[in-house]
């Protein structure tokens, strides 16, 4: 781990198993969702011990909102006071923190917190922390394509430029646009798929699949999943 040419510049992580762990100890889901809290604490943490400089975290889909009701209430919950618990830490290590993700459909006071944690973080540049949010890759592309044609209804006169635009162009639609695409993609509990997350952002990322559920992945095993990063050939379709 030390040559930093093999530090992923960004991680993205799909946090899965927090269910199934709480229910192998007799437990209600919503006690995996809290116990997995300090695992994004340690994986912060990590990234920013390791020289990680954005770290994304696959939180809330926009299938989940289909879940029971006091499940999808409780995890909204968790995430307000999670908030406000994490901000002395983050600013203490140099974290900017965002939310992307539908956010129309987050209530009031959790918009608001992820307002205030956001601004009193905006200046800190040690590691960028993403949290998704009602989020999907689909969603994702369907808005970015409705804000391009958008564009092109509100200035005719672009018309032939927004025609030839190639996809470094459209990645500029999509709520990711200032943020680089994944390099590492890690998802957690045996699960091997994207479940609609990142689908234009990670076409070229390297995977990582684990067993170990989402509460008990902590700074080894992240950094177990940068070792095995390290070792992968990237060739971007290329020959090399």
């Amino acid at each position: 781990m030390e040559d930093n040419r093999r530090i992923p510049v960004h991680v993205s992580i799909i946090m899965d198993g927090n269910g199934r762990w709480a229910e192998e100890r007799g437990k209600e889901r919503v006690y995996g969702h809290a116990a997995g809290v300090e695992s994004v604490r340690a994986c912060t943490e990590a990234a920013v011990e390791t020289g990680v400089k954005y770290l994304s975290l696959f939180a809330f889909s926009e299938e989940n909102w289909s879940r029971p009701e006091h499940e999808v209430h409780t995890l909204m919950e968790l995430m307000v006071k999670a908030m406000g618990d994490e901000l002395p830490t983050m600013m203490k290590n140099g974290v900017k923190f965002i939310v992307l993700g539908n956010r129309a459909r987050l209530s009031a006071s959790l918009n608001g917190m992820i307002d205030d944690c956001m601004s009193a973080t905006a200046a800190n540049d040690r590691l960028t922390l993403i949290v998704f949010l009602s989020y999907s890759g689909k969603w994702d592309m369907l808005q970015a394509a409705k804000r391009l044609a958008e564009e092109c209804a509100d200035h005719p006169e672009r018309r032939e430029e927004l025609l030839s635009m190639d996809t470094v162009g459209f990645s500029r639609y999509l709520v990711t646009r200032d943020i680089p695409d994944p390099d590492l993609v890690i998802r957690t509990s045996g699960e091997c798929r994207l479940s609609n997350y990142l689908l234009w952002q990670a076409a070229y990322s390297e995977f990582y699949f684990t067993d170990v559920l989402w509460p008990d992945f902590r700074k080894d095993e992240f950094r177990s999943a940068l070792a095995e990063y390290a070792k992968r050939d990237r060739r971007y379709g290329k020959v090399k």
